[in-house]
């Protein structure tokens, strides 16, 4: 089984705590062997879930955790924050859809970046989990 690396919390407050986040992202994916591609990838979903923290809830949190088991390589991120909410998480997962007049491409888009995707969301609470992997 590989050492795992500790986690890295990073508050969403503004502008240059996506860049944070971003830059720790792609860091510990260099880290632990992936390419250049899979680093560009997971930090362009870091990047826009915690730009969406910032516009929707203002503030929210970003935790980056080494995963990794004996079979794979794999980080994990958790963006959460405590703002409004997701009314309806399918429309808001659909190509095209958009509250801000954007292009509707921020969760779909992010989605399709990594191999898993969760989100759950309520009045005062969104958590989404992502995760990139490779075997061993």
């Amino acid at each position: 089984m590989t050492e795992a690396f500790a986690s890295e919390f990073i508050p969403i407050r503004t502008p240059t705590d996506i860049v944070t986040a971003r830059r720790a992202a792609r860091t510990l994916c260099e880290r632990l062997g992936f390419g250049k591609a899979d680093q560009t990838r997971l930090a362009t979903a870091v990047s826009e879930l915690t730009r969406n923290v910032i516009q929707y809830a203002r503030e929210g949190s970003c935790q980056i955790s080494d995963t990794s088991d004996a079979g794979y390589r794999r980080i994990r991120v958790l963006v959460e924050d405590h703002g409004p909410g997701i009314p309806d998480i399918t429309l808001a997962l659909t190509d095209g859809y958009s509250t801000s007049g954007g292009l509707g491409a921020g969760l779909p888009g992010t989605r399709r970046l990594v191999d898993d995707f969760g989100i759950e969301s309520a009045p005062g609470l969104t958590r989404i989990t992502i995760a990139l992997q490779k075997p061993l």
